[in-house]
């Protein structure tokens, strides 16, 4: 069975933007974006890891959250996504934004063209890799063992993959917020159709889900 190249309940704005500009450690989507608005069809969700408290609604929104994680081997991920240095790196006690206990629990590989030695947290071991997309997807893949491989973002790194035809299907959950300015995904969702098939479902919580998958 083929190892999927898989995007996971990727957020954006209706006018099609995920993260704002600016990025800091204070505020890692940029000066513009609260994640918690962005995401909150995630957060209110039974199966949410970061729940605290019991409850949470069912239904479709839990199950995409639930289903993060389903058969996942390994995530690759830009380097803006892993924390806000940019350059050589200056810091290498900087270990993501996740603390010691990452949630990814596979192997993680954040593109760069600044290499650091690969370290451990938890069950997640984070590498540094500079190469071509296809390439960088061939070490994802071994590295995941037959699962398949979730390409985490941010923007600027789904759209390279997207543009090197390589990813096989995608989830992007598309939050009635409006944001004007920012990295954007798309202009439209009808720009992906020559590659992809589409469906559309609207949840209650507001949140449209966009499923996609490669014709």
């Amino acid at each position: 069975m083929d190892q999927l190249l898989r995007v996971q309940n990727f957020t954006i704005s209706s006018d099609g933007v995920a993260t704002g500009e600016d990025q800091s450690l204070e505020r890692p989507f940029g000066h513009n974006i609260d994640p918690g608005r962005l995401f909150a069809w995630a957060g209110a969700t039974a199966s949410w890891p970061n729940r605290t408290e019991p409850g949470g609604s069912r239904g479709l929104d839990d199950y995409f959250t639930r289903d993060f994680s389903h058969n996942i081997g390994a995530e690759i991920m830009g380097r803006n996504k892993f924390g806000p240095q940019r350059g050589p790196w200056r810091d290498h006690e900087w270990r993501g934004w996740w603390g010691d206990e990452p949630p990814f629990h596979t192997p993680v590989f954040v593109l760069t063209h600044h290499k650091r030695p690969s370290f451990t947290l938890s069950d997640t071991t984070f590498h540094f890799v500079d190469g071509d997309p296809a390439t960088v997807l061939a070490q994802a893949r071994e590295a995941a063992q037959g699962k398949d491989v979730r390409l985490g973002g941010g923007v600027t790194t789904i759209r390279e993959f997207l543009d090197a035809d390589l990813v096989d299907t995608m989830h992007v959950a598309v939050s009635p917020l409006k944001l004007g300015s920012g990295l954007r995904l798309w202009d439209s969702p009808q720009q992906l159709l020559d590659r992809f098939h589409m469906e559309v479902v609207p949840s209650p919580s507001g949140v449209t889900h966009h499923l996609f998958w490669r014709k």
